[in-house]
């Protein structure tokens, strides 16, 4: 029955609409139904101790979408109608790559509410690591960062092992290989929907970057698909029916689905009819899949920009504020910098202290060293703000800065996990020197290496201002602009801070003054 204020209840949504519980359990999950409130029941609801409660506008949006799968709509397609959901991730980006899966198929119990209940939550839920059919995981790169067991049999090939570099991973380059049955060859339509996926960020020149590890004799092939793929528009899930390749390499007829996260695209094959709700349930819950995909993500090779900011002066900052107003100030600063992140693709890494690191993977359609550099200028500029805002507030002539390093280099990426944990880290001398640059650098001043900067093309460096300050004629400062110098030539040997920064004494590097982001 329905309560006093006019909202329905589970049961008599159930026993009005026809829908099984399930159903409306994954209507919930999709946003096409509000979460119930649940409460105690009222006289006429039975034996339930609590039931869910819904408006009454939940019985129109039921009736709407079961005339909808009559007309032959999918329900990623119902979703992205009712919901218009791009969902965050597809916002300017954010951090790049991570993910990861695998197991025998089965359905695994939720732990029940209890006895009596009959609120809406789901019953038996399919998990992302018991998915039988084949699924792997792609960065924006359109690079393989997880596969499970029935893919690597099937559509990518039947390979030994995932190369350990990401540039030698490029999907495409398996599907031709693999995703062959013994009749007809590669499937035109596999690639195409591929291509299509893809073309949502790919620059116009961005076939090749996609493909630069297909064979050679094949290109051909693969450059007509790309030019012939129309870009998918921005949604959640995508989905094609195209004929793919069982394990026993015959063509079969497939609804391929494509669900876009920040950190990829996992693309799931199911057989023979569209893929039941339970399918689309599982890809709507987004952090418990991603989570899952981290666990078991692999360590891969990858070119990576690295940022580490550190707050100049912290442990005397700490000691003058009260620690509430200190933990609000480092919110403040981190709130204010992660749009910033998301816009250029930054990847959180973990930091020892209250400072900051974030990884810039190469992305495909726009260069990940520009996205560091362009990162960074944008928080020295972020910081100023800040630190103005809270000499307004506490009428102290102290300057915050944050100090800021940037290196480049090709190392493994890779997770840290406990039971309850997991963060990504990067290893190697390329986080270290950037880290020791960040200690280096002082007023809010912001340090590249020379390597890193040797990454851009003449065209991008023209947009990027450097150099090194020198001590001129009567002990003046000169900015001598896109020049480098030794960071062992600028250490005072009376620094306290000498000895931990010897350790890149001979590391070329320089100034960035100015970054233009225009074109």
């Amino acid at each position: 029955m329905s309560d006093s204020d006019g909202k329905i209840s589970s049961k008599e949504l159930i026993e009005k609409s026809g829908i099984s519980r399930a159903t409306l359990n994954n209507y919930i999950n999709f946003g096409l139904l509000p979460r119930p409130d649940v409460r105690f029941p009222g006289p006429d609801d039975g034996d339930a101790r609590r039931l869910g409660y819904f408006p009454q506008e939940a019985l129109q949006r039921i009736d709407e979408i079961q005339r909808l799968k009559d007309e032959g709509m999918s329900m990623a397609e119902i979703v992205t109608r009712f919901t218009a959901r791009v969902p965050p991730e597809l916002d300017n980006g954010g951090p790049a790559p991570r993910s990861a899966l695998s197991a025998p198929a089965k359905l695994s119990a939720s732990p029940p509410t209890g006895a009596g209940e009959d609120v809406a939550d789901p019953g038996l839920r399919i998990t992302l690591g018991e998915l039988s059919t084949p699924c792997y995981m792609v960065n924006y790169n359109f690079e393989i960062i997880w596969h499970n067991e029935p893919a690597r049999r099937s559509v990518l090939g039947g390979f030994d092992a995932l190369p350990s570099s990401s540039e030698s991973r490029s999907v495409f380059g398996f599907l031709l290989r693999g995703a062959a049955c013994a009749a007809c060859g590669p499937c035109d339509d596999l690639l195409r929907f591929h291509f299509a996926v893809a073309k949502r960020r790919s620059t116009k020149g961005g076939f090749f970057a996609l493909c630069k590890d297909a064979p050679a004799e094949r290109m051909g092939t693969l450059e007509r698909l790309y030019q012939e793929a129309q870009a998918l528009p921005q949604q959640a899930i995508s989905q094609a029916r195209i004929n793919a390749p069982d394990v026993q390499g015959n063509c079969q007829p497939h609804s391929v689905y494509a669900a876009q996260f920040r950190e990829g695209i996992l693309f799931a094959y199911v057989p023979g009819e569209p893929a039941s709700d339970d399918l689309l349930a599982l890809l709507a819950r987004r952090d418990e899949v991603i989570r899952d995909l981290i666990r078991k993500r692999l360590p891969v090779l990858t070119p990576v920009a690295v940022l580490v900011a550190d707050l100049q002066d912290s442990v005397k900052i700490c000691a003058e504020l009260p620690p509430d107003e200190y933990f609000e100030l480092v919110n403040q600063i981190w709130s204010t910098m992660e749009p910033i992140f998301r816009r250029y693709y930054g990847t959180y890494g973990k930091h020892a202290g209250d400072g900051m690191v974030y990884y810039f993977f190469p992305q495909p359609d726009c260069n990940y060293v520009m996205n560091a550099l362009a990162a960074a200028h944008e928080m020295r500029a972020a910081m100023r703000a800040i630190s103005k805002a809270w000499q307004l507030r506490k009428g102290w002539a102290n300057e915050l800065y944050l100090n800021t390093g940037l290196n480049e280099g090709q190392e493994w990426l890779g997770t840290f996990q406990t039971a309850t944990h997991v963060e990504f880290t990067v290893l190697g001398d390329t986080i270290n020197h950037c880290a020791r640059l960040s200690d280096f650098a002082r007023y809010g001043a912001i340090w590249a290496t020379k390597n890193m900067l040797g990454r851009l093309d003449a065209d991008a460096r023209r947009r990027i201002a450097f150099g090194v300050r020198r001590t001129g004629d009567g002990g003046r400062d000169v900015f001598v602009a896109s020049t480098y110098v030794n960071v062992g030539s600028l250490l005072d040997p009376s620094q306290p801070r000498i000895d931990k920064l010897r350790e890149i004494a001979t590391l070329p590097v320089t100034e960035i003054v100015e970054v233009r982001t225009d074109a």
